[in-house]
């Protein structure tokens, strides 16, 4: 397995941004097209992709993946940032609020919810981050988004300071934000003082390696230490579906493909996508049927970036 075109699971350490671990990695490689799979605030740690090359593509399909984090809460103080990196900006005697009060409050964030992200987050107004208006001095208001909460429990209460939860969520989802509603519903405000993805996608700790061991693996060259995920294997989340090398080479070349080609549904309407492979099991495009019979594709691999209208994953809306 080589380097180029693949996707590192990197476990990132706090303190660090999102991009401070592309740019650590475009300098060890010295590859160029390097971007991430969705954003980590500089206080989470975890599980964070890294894609080089081809798999820059993957982008959308990355930050359209579930999440699962580890978070702990201190109940009491507000911030700007609903997190411990930003300034308090209200308090709460927290001393009333106990577990059973917070399990009760749970309920009510489980399931489809409407939620406002934070004031600093990456989402943009007019060309500039929220964050940017944020920190001049003019937050601006935005509208609730709907997000998904699959599952969300109470891993431990050691009081009102130390309050720990377990999520599993949908894409859009920010953590700081389910801090902060979570906080103003007991009556007493709260943040986020540690936050940790455990799984992004398909992407799990268990796989991901420390960003330290991975730099020192690309510089001393021992691909076996590094944890390199094929683009195929990136997508094993979505249904797979190997065709034949004639069809491969005109989904590449942008042919007119029928959906038939590509699988032996045929349902009517058009399908959730599929991940095509050619017989070496190389990853050949995303793709979908359309209303009149004919396979699109999404994102075309192998080809080179010439005219498939990819963007850098990092620059993306945050996430989480």
């Amino acid at each position: 397995m080589t380097l180029a075109d693949a996707v590192l699971v990197v476990d990132k350490p706090r303190g660090l941004t999102s991009f401070d671990v592309v740019r650590a990695v475009r300098r060890a490689t010295g590859t160029r097209r390097v971007g991430h799979g969705g954003t980590l605030d500089p206080l989470a740690s975890g599980v964070l992709p890294i894609c080089l090359g081809e798999a820059t593509k993957l982008a959308q399909f990355l930050l359209g993946a579930d999440k699962e984090y580890e978070v702990t809460l201190r109940l009491g103080i507000e911030t700007d940032t609903d997190d411990a990196d930003g300034a308090p900006t209200a308090t709460q005697d927290p001393r009333a609020v106990d577990e059973g009060a917070v399990r009760e409050a749970l309920g009510g964030f489980r399931g489809a919810i409407q939620q406002v992200p934070p004031d600093y987050s990456a989402l943009k107004r007019d060309g500039r981050p929220l964050y940017a208006y944020a920190r001049a001095g003019t937050p601006i208001a935005i509208a609730p988004r709907s997000v998904v909460v699959h599952a969300l429990e109470l891993t431990r209460f050691d009081g009102p300071g130390a309050v720990g939860l377990r999520v599993h969520c949908s894409k859009g989802t920010y953590i700081r934000a389910l801090a902060r509603d979570l906080g103003r519903l007991l009556g007493v405000g709260a943040h986020v003082t540690t936050l940790r993805r455990t799984r992004s996608g398909p992407f799990s700790l268990d796989e991901a390696r420390p960003l330290t061991e991975v730099i020192s693996a690309i510089s001393e060259r021992r691909l076996p230490d590094l944890p390199i995920v094929t683009p195929a294997n990136a997508l094993r989340h979505l249904e797979q579906r190997t065709v034949d090398a004639e069809t491969a080479r005109d989904l590449r070349i942008g042919r007119r493909v029928a959906w038939e080609r590509v699988t032996a549904a045929t349902t009517d309407g058009v399908e959730a996508p599929v991940c095509v492979l050619d017989g070496a099991g190389e990853l050949v495009a995303v793709a979908e049927r359309r209303p009149d019979g004919l396979a699109r594709t999404i994102r075309v691999f192998g080809r080179g970036p010439e005219n498939t209208g990819e963007k850098s994953v990092q620059e993306a809306p945050a996430n989480g």
